[in-house]
């Protein structure tokens, strides 16, 4: 896959940035496997790629840093 590519893909279909967890991790300045139980529990939205991967979409990410509640559940 081309560079070009890979930056498409890295979008969702909104055009928001879909970061991996450890990209999270590092702004968020966590372990990445905190970020992985964080989207499991439901605190932060989350979506897997095909392969099984997961990818947090950086509007959710900002949503957790202002405070605000997951779209579609309950903090």
């Amino acid at each position: 896959m081309s560079a070009a590519n890979r930056r498409k893909a890295d979008r969702s279909a909104d055009g928001d940035r879909l970061l991996t967890p450890g990209e999270v991790a590092i702004l968020m300045r966590v372990d990445p496997k905190t970020v992985t139980r964080w989207a499991n529990a439901g605190r932060i939205e989350s979506i897997r790629t095909p392969g099984g991967h997961r990818r947090i979409p950086s509007s959710a990410v900002d949503a957790l840093l202002r405070g605000d509640s997951p779209q579609g559940g309950e903090q």
